[in-house]
């Protein structure tokens, strides 16, 4: 009888005994906002994740942009990932998200949305905080909205996977 409460004792203390947190080694994240972009400088989106450890991690971005304008325009949006950590973009992370090239004379608005991927993979030293960017640039004209878009016709999002320690 000793031995079996014994063992009875020592299951239900391995029981009760609280577990560890775990920290996700990946996660999705999504935009729930309108970002507006003013011309010719990075803005940040509010869009974040968080890579938790050190390690590989492989990073994916779906980017919605939002453009329109009066002819004749030439206008586009570029995003890109930047490392909040160490200040600096994530290399050849920039992408070509949307342009509108109309040169025709008449003063009929023009304007579209559309998506692009980003997709990374970089290697951090530590927890890692990585955003969304995005800039416009008005080479003919200028765009009168230009924005980083999300709604129920197509979320803007960020993911990660760590892949490697």
């Amino acid at each position: 009888m000793v031995a079996l409460a014994a063992t009875v004792v020592v299951t239900q203390g391995g029981v009760s005994a609280a577990q560890p947190a775990i920290q996700a080694d990946q996660a999705v994240a999504h935009l729930h906002a309108q970002v507006d972009l003013p011309p010719g400088v990075w803005t940040d989106t509010p869009l974040t994740v968080a890579l938790p450890f050190s390690g590989t991690y492989e990073l994916d971005a779906n980017v919605r942009g939002r453009l329109s304008g009066v002819p004749s325009l030439n206008t586009y949006i570029t995003a890109r990932l930047w490392n909040v950590t160490t200040n600096t973009a994530v290399p050849e992370s920039e992408r070509l998200v949307n342009q509108i090239i109309d040169l025709n004379p008449g003063d009929a608005a023009t304007g579209n949305n559309q998506t692009a991927p980003i997709s990374e993979v970089v290697k951090v030293a530590g927890p890692t905080t990585i955003r969304l960017q995005a800039r416009r640039a008005d080479a003919v004209g200028a765009a009168t909205i230009a924005q980083i878009y999300s709604d129920g016709a197509g979320y803007t999002s960020l993911r990660f996977d760590r892949v490697a320690p």
